[in-house]
């Protein structure tokens, strides 16, 4: 929120960035993990450490850092990335009166447990590859917005993929395909409906629950059934009914977004005067890219929902 010093618009916040912390628990002799990354942004009355040099109306970042530790340690059963970032914007608008705005964003490293002989490890992990996140905006009083996401998602898929129909000009030489793979590096964040701490549904692991469950809809809008697939026109079409399914499964989500770069494989043909057919093209040998891609995004709302 802007406001006037000296007759210009002034904002600030202030925090902590890449706040890094681990929680160990352990029940009925299993041990539970998590490793998270915060950022934390204070929104506060305090104009006059700007303006005049007078700090006493600042929470120290060194203070924003050392509570993370502190809450880590009081919880004392495992929680969510989500659960987490809320105990904490709580705590940072209602311990301070100068504090009416707590902004906590939150990734999860993907630490997942191990399985020997098909038998999960007590206290063995081993780091996967997508990330959980999550953004919780606090006010004072209690409302705030809760904001979950997955990064790094990587998919793949050999066919049932193409691309026909574009528009061409002088600078087109994409031909145009029936059969192709697709691959991408999915990054989904989708918004929840809660504006409140009692319109949370109840359920244990309600958040942790629902991570899984979305990125399982994402991945199988994405593949469709195991033996047929389901053919994708195009990386915007995929990525619309990707984001459609979440928002038809879950009343609870508002709005997704997604991005999901066009990861290309290019086909291989090897050709020289002697040898035209050196290596042909038959829709198995490709040339692994990263860059440049195609960048696709979109994102999806209810109609009332507030963007």
């Amino acid at each position: 929120m802007a406001e006037l010093v000296e007759g210009l618009k002034f904002e600030q916040q202030h925090g902590k960035d890449k706040v890094r912390v681990s929680r160990v628990w352990k029940k009925d002799g299993v041990y539970f993990f998590v490793e998270w990354s915060l950022n934390i942004s204070l929104l506060s009355d305090c104009i006059p450490a700007y303006v005049a040099g007078d700090n006493s109306s600042i929470v120290a970042t060194d203070t924003v850092k050392n509570t993370v530790y502190a809450k880590a340690k009081e919880c004392s059963e495992f929680l969510s990335v989500e659960d987490f970032a809320i105990l904490l914007g709580r705590h940072f608008t209602s311990f301070y009166p100068q504090v009416f705005t707590a902004i906590i964003k939150i990734v999860e490293k993907p630490w997942e447990r191990v399985h020997i002989d098909g038998q999960p490890h007590d206290h063995g992990f081993k780091l996967g590859s997508e990330k959980h996140t999550t953004e919780v905006t606090m006010k004072k009083g209690g409302a705030f917005r809760v904001t979950s996401g997955i990064e790094g998602l990587s998919l793949l898929k050999t066919t049932k993929s193409g691309f026909e129909g574009f528009g061409r000009d002088c600078y087109t030489i994409l031909p145009e395909t029936k059969e192709r793979i697709l691959a991408t590096e999915v990054s989904a964040s989708w918004r929840y409906t809660f504006e409140g701490p009692y319109s949370i549904p109840s359920m244990p692991f309600y958040f942790a629950e629902r991570y899984l469950d979305v990125k399982k809809v994402l991945i199988d809008t994405f593949f469709g059934p195991p033996n047929e697939g389901v053919y994708s026109p195009s990386v915007q079409v995929t990525l619309y009914h990707m984001a459609k399914a979440v928002l038809g499964r879950f009343p609870g989500i508002a709005s997704i977004q997604l991005k999901m770069p066009n990861i290309h494989f290019l086909p291989v043909n090897l050709a020289s005067k002697d040898n035209p057919t050196m290596v042909k093209f038959a829709d198995d040998v490709y040339l692994p890219t990263s860059e440049p891609h195609g960048a696709i995004e979109a994102t999806l709302s209810r109609p009332l929902s507030k963007l």
